[in-house]
């Protein structure tokens, strides 16, 4: 497992002696099963999750119905917004299959970061990646209509379809599911 976490840093710096070392003080493995509830509405939130296998989906109810905000698969990190404040968690992180993760928290971020300074500068580094990566699919969900986000859905993450229900889907996308239904009959058809 450490070498999956290897491999997807060494996409942005150099694995040193010294960063391994890290890495292998702090790895913290935990497996979960399909259906584990990771974090629940009005939960407070001391964990973030790097994703080894698996996929975490996070939603909200509203009016008793859920709403999917993201999935996340492997080589993805899942970063509670209210992780280590005293604010409750305004949504659910729900495993959409057996998963197995790297947990991290705050105390242990930190107490890392002192010990290898490398870490925090490539953690800045990740950090801005996966920012500029929500705001290009923020705006891209804002100025696309749902067959555009569909056909996006399937050129970027296809495996999302075998991996989550057409319903999680259907509201991911911001849509019904029966309109998801026409969109993909529609597509069939052309």
């Amino acid at each position: 497992m450490k070498s999956k976490i290897l491999k997807y840093l060494s996409k942005y710096t150099e694995i040193t002696e010294q960063l391994e070392n890290a890495i292998n003080e702090s790895a913290y493995f935990k497996s979960y099963k399909k259906g584990d509830i990771l974090l629940k509405e009005g939960d407070f939130s001391n964990e973030c999750y790097f994703i080894l296998e698996g996929c975490i989906r996070s939603y909200f109810v509203k009016d008793g119905e859920e709403k999917t905000i993201e999935f996340y698969t492997e080589e993805e990190v899942v970063t509670p917004s209210n992780i280590g404040k005293s604010t409750p968690s305004q949504y659910f992180l729900e495993c959409l299959e057996d998963t197995v993760v790297n947990v991290g928290n705050p105390a242990l971020e930190n107490e890392m970061y002192h010990k290898y300074p490398q870490l925090e500068s490539l953690s800045r580094v990740i950090a801005e990646v996966i920012l500029t990566k929500q705001q290009e699919s923020y705006t891209a969900f804002k100025s696309s209509t749902p067959e555009e986000r569909y056909l996006q859905l399937l050129k970027t993450r296809p495996n999302l379809l075998q991996r989550a229900s057409q319903h999680q889907i259907a509201s991911y996308l911001g849509i019904r599911p029966e309109s998801l239904s026409r969109i993909r009959k529609r597509l069939i058809n052309k």
